[in-house]
């Protein structure tokens, strides 16, 4: 076999890890997931999980700092710096909307382990970068007495709180979503940080 044949089969087995772990993680938990689970889920045997991530902590940063990386990266995309803060939070509010309809294990997954205790310094330092951006877009916005003057903490829970449910809702099939449910919560979100 040659060595890139080998390599694209080494790559698929571990993205097959990565796949099943989210999946299980999303579904179960860190402590409720057994390394034997992901293997069977991902089609592998136990023993080759270790030949990418050297222990479970470690395949769950792997993960979460990939998935984190991706909900920014879709969130930064085309971010619009020369609106006003009304106009950024829309932006920000549908970008996460969309990326949690297209990505439900992946935020499921991230809610449930942004304070995991076996999370690296690496993953809470990218945890620490992402509330970061989002506090100093709260700081900047007070500042120009567009959203209430709190503590950026207090607003970011009542906002993704708000999400958080909705999309569960959602996702339990008690709520169809359509684009005026999603108006109004935008508008409702809206007005309970602005000044």
């Amino acid at each position: 076999m040659s060595t890139t044949r080998l390599e694209e089969r080494m790559a698929d087995k571990r993205e097959r890890v990565l796949a099943a772990a989210l999946r299980l993680f999303a579904e179960k938990g860190f402590d409720g997931t057994a390394v034997p689970e992901i293997a069977r889920e991902a089609g592998v045997g136990a023993g080759t999980i270790y030949r990418y991530f050297e222990s479970k902590e470690v395949l769950v940063n792997a993960l979460y700092q990939r998935e984190k990386l991706a909900a920014m990266d879709e969130a930064m995309k085309g971010f619009p710096t020369d609106v006003p803060a009304r106009a950024q939070f829309a932006h920000l509010f549908r970008k996460a909307i969309d990326y949690a309809l297209k990505h439900k294990d992946s935020v499921c997954f991230m809610e449930h382990h942004h304070h995991g205790g076996y999370l690296d310094a690496e993953s809470l330092a990218l945890e620490a970068r992402t509330m970061e951006l989002a506090e100093s877009f709260l700081r900047v916005s007070a500042e120009r007495q567009v959203t209430k003057d709190v503590e950026p903490q207090v607003i970011i829970s009542v906002v993704w709180g708000g999400v958080a449910r909705l999309l569960r809702q959602v996702w339990d099939g008690h709520l169809e979503l359509t684009e005026e449910i999603l108006a109004q919560l935008e508008n409702v979100l809206w007005q309970a940080v602005r000044v």
